[in-house]
């Protein structure tokens, strides 16, 4: 277990993602919104509890047959996608105040995935400049 991950400024971003998904999701689950908005706060909810796990027990330092940090910017682009649409449409929608809040936290979510994003880009940028990602020979 690597114990200082979660005090890293990428551990804080994660635990920060997995923390605002599952308000997300409960707001729309107790507003009974649309299915499509809970599915898809419940999908980024596990979805980055996944990748947490993974680094916050190595496992990406020892299965290197997939990139983790770019299959992490993947989901994190697709998921700012995915949450822009939803959520611009649950607050236009707004049936109810919890989905009003529901989208207004998704707005926030889709702000700290495409933050993480951004430092995942930087840490692969820094390891392949420094030779980390060059195959051992």
């Amino acid at each position: 277990v690597d114990r200082a991950y979660p005090r890293s400024v990428p551990g804080v971003l994660k635990i920060s993602r997995t923390l605002l998904a599952l308000v997300t999701f409960l707001c729309f689950v107790a507003s009974k919104a649309h299915e499509v908005y809970s599915a898809l706060a419940g999908m980024e909810t596990l979805i980055t509890f996944l990748f947490l796990l993974v680094y916050l027990l190595r496992l990406d330092a020892r299965m290197r047959c997939l990139s983790w940090p770019l299959a992490d910017i993947c989901n994190s682009v697709i998921a700012a996608l995915f949450l822009l649409v939803v959520c611009l449409f649950a607050i236009i929608m707004r049936t109810n105040k919890g989905t009003l809040a529901g989208g207004v936290l998704g707005l926030m979510l889709l702000v700290l995935c495409l933050t993480d994003a951004v430092l995942l880009c930087k840490k692969i940028r820094l390891d392949k400049g420094r030779g980390r990602s060059a195959p051992a020979k």
